[in-house]
This record gives structure tokens, C-alpha cells and sequence, in this order.
């Protein structure tokens, strides 16, 4: 329902560590779920951008005032909420970052069941499904594309 407003148009950054190396880039994400989420229902992100696609394993997530961590980390927040006004960063890994520029991203959420019970939910606590099937994509039924322009 949501799913061309989940980034902010202009919250696309590289991200550096302590000593100025670009490690990656960083975006603003909202939550599709418009009764917001306990966070361990988060399960990560399909992220392509101009035709490379980053996996959840260079994902990572902030919000509620943490720092950010790996969606196994965030598996385990059972008693966190994420609200559905309240903005995560999505960070990710990718030594020198993006080029200054526009860029076209697509993008899915992939957030699995926040109430009700599927058949799915005790297979996808044990094995969760990859971001971009639409298994788990909850809200998010499409891969939106969005154009940035990175600030």
C-alpha cells in the first residue's frame, strides 16, 4: 500500500568510518505495516541499485536509538517495536560507496507476518525467507523503484 513512500527521496548518503574511508551507503526506510512491528518480524531488505544487488548479509538496521545491527541481531528483539511513523537508516557495506550522482534503487521490504498465524511462520522463524521472493514481504507486495539523488 505504502511501498512508494518507504525511502525518503532525500536521505540517500555514503557513509564513512572514524578516519574518513567511504565503507558504504546509508538511506531513510519507513515501515510499510501501518500498525508498525515488533522489530524481530524485521527480516531485512531487497536492495538492488543501478543493477547490483545487496544481500542481507551487508545489510544493517538502525532504530530506536540503537546502533545499527545485523537482521540476526534484530531477530532476536522480540520486545522491540518499530513504530509506523518512526524512520530506520538502512546501512550497507560497500567499500568506496556509491558515485555522486542518481541513482535508480529498487527496493522491498520484507517484513513476515505481524499478526495471525500462516502456515509459514514456524517454517520462517527457523529458515527466514531472502528478501525479494515475496515470501514474507507482508505490505510490500512489489520491488518499487525509486530515484535518488545521493546527498
Amino acid at each position: 500500500m505504502f511501498d512508494n513512500f518507504l525511502i525518503r527521496k532525500d536521505s540517500l548518503e555514503n557513509e564513512t568510518d572514524g578516519n574518513g574511508n567511504i565503507i558504504g551507503f546509508k538511506f531513510a526506510a519507513r515501515n510499510a505495516n501501518y500498525r508498525g512491528v515488533y522489530l524481530s518480524l524485521h527480516n531485512g531488505y531487497y536492495i538492488k541499485v543501478d543493477g547490483v544487488q545487496y544481500k542481507r548479509d551487508v545489510q544493517t538496521f538502525e532504530i530506536n536509538g540503537q546502533k545499527p545491527r545485523t537482521f540476526e541481531e534484530i531477530k532476536k528483539a522480540v520486545w522491540e517495536h518499530w513504530d509506523y511513523d518512526d524512520e530506520g537508516i538502512v546501512h550497507v557495506a560497500k567499500p568506496g560507496g556509491l558515485a555522486p550522482g542518481k541513482h535508480v534503487i529498487e527496493f522491498q521490504q520484507s517484513v513476515l507476518a505481524a499478526y495471525g498465524y500462516l502456515p509459514t511462520d514456524e517454517e520462517w522463524v527457523k529458515c527466514p525467507p531472502e528478501p525479494g521472493t515475496g515470501a514474507g514481504s507482508d505490505k510490500t507486495k512489489n520491488i518499487v523503484t525509486y530515484e535518488l539523488e545521493l546527498q
